[in-house]
């Protein structure tokens, strides 16, 4: 690790020229040539219709005010750290209660820490809260090299924990921030108090592939699952081209502001079947637009590419078994969501919503900050 332990206070500050540059790009955008009957703005069965992009990338150039979203997060307090020579992004927010338990909030993609916005005040009466963005994510860019996989960033996550001055603490995460967490718990569980895992019906369409098929499933549930990995298999675009070509999509990403609203905007769609809300009527337009503002700010449509490069190529498994306690809350839930991903109910604290989907803290914070506290309280 970099002996340099430093935290250096941190706030947001993207130049003038660089947002009227996001500007001007977004007026003239090339856009591709309409196909004909793609008129439906909430048919996204071949991706996000152009119709409904320009509504977004209008508003991004018109309506969103990028100074407001800056000041909002400017709020919380926020360090970079330098560890084994790269340059991490947090956000610490301190609880004003004394017996406060230490919190890590671990994010995905395409996520950023901007995912937990709305959260932290929800959370603040009891838990101090420490939000690290990934390597390659965020501010914390530009990467210093390869090899930022899962391993090497959950040891560099411990390491900004004991420079906060937390030896044990808990952790929360999502997607890719599931991962994180698990990791934590398997390599350091004399240091982690518990894991919350957010997810939704989604794993279910990765049984077989990053997670084991159960045994005992009726022809019905059988067929169920294998409709659920063929429409998980359509929503595999971006995967493939990041776990393998981060370099051959990372410069469209870097290069057009439109490329990357609709790399990301897209993913905030994909819900439960017959579901036809756009991605703005599922989280907040201006949130989802801080998002992805972060990302064409930083760069790191590009650089974050390369994390799923060096997962997918590093033999290790997405989820690592501990024995720290653990509780999932499972969104947009299906019925065959504990029977498949826990079968045996090892996991102690075991939640379901109808609500929400992929990304909880944006889409149902209140169920996401109430099922937190429910399953740390029954911990300690």
């Amino acid at each position: 690790m970099n002996e340099n332990n430093a935290l250096t206070p941190f706030r947001i500050d993207i130049p003038q020229a660089d947002i009227d540059d996001l500007r001007d790009r977004l007026t003239h955008t090339r856009w591709p040539i309409p196909v004909p009957g793609r008129d439906d703005r909430t048919d996204f069965s071949r991706g996000i219709p152009q119709v409904y992009l320009k509504e977004l990338a209008e508003y991004w150039r018109d309506g969103f005010d990028w100074r407001a979203q800056e000041a909002e997060l400017n709020e919380f307090a926020q360090f970079t750290t330098v560890v084994d020579d790269q340059t991490f992004h947090l956000v610490h927010v301190r609880s004003a209660n004394p017996q406060a338990t230490p919190l890590m909030l671990n994010h995905g993609w395409p996520s950023s820490f901007v995912d937990y916005q709305r959260l932290i005040p929800l959370l603040t009466d009891e838990f101090h809260l420490v939000i690290p963005s990934l390597p390659g994510f965020g501010f914390s860019t530009p990467l210093s090299g390869t090899g930022w996989e899962l391993a090497r960033t959950t040891r560099a996550y411990a390491e900004i924990m004991t420079r906060l001055g937390y030896e044990r603490f808990a952790a929360h995460g999502t997607d890719v921030g599931a991962g994180t967490t698990g990791c934590l718990a398997a390599n350091y569980p004399q240091r982690v108090i518990g894991t919350h895992t957010g997810a939704d019906r989604r794993l279910l369409g990765l049984l077989g592939d990053k997670f084991p098929f159960p045994e005992g499933l009726s022809e019905d549930e059988t067929a169920q699952i294998m409709a659920m990995r063929t429409e998980a298999a359509a929503e595999r675009g971006y995967l493939a081209m990041q776990d393998h070509r981060p370099d051959t999509i990372g410069p469209a990403l870097t290069d057009s502001p439109v490329g990357q609203l609709a790399w990301i905007a897209e993913k905030f769609k994909t819900r439960a079947d017959g579901d036809d809300r756009t991605p703005d009527e599922s989280v907040d337009r201006d949130q989802l637009l801080t998002n992805i503002s972060l990302y064409w700010f930083t760069r790191s449509g590009a650089s974050s590419a390369q994390f799923y490069y060096e997962s997918e190529h590093s033999g290790l498994a997405l989820m690592t078994p501990s024995s720290v306690p653990a509780g999932w809350a499972v969104f947009d839930t299906h019925p065959l969501m504990r029977r498949t991903m826990d079968p045996w109910k090892a996991i102690g604290h075991w939640s379901e919503f109808t609500e929400g989907g992929h990304f909880p803290a944006m889409e149902e914070t209140a169920l996401l900050a109430d099922d937190i506290r429910t399953f740390f309280r029954g911990i300690s």
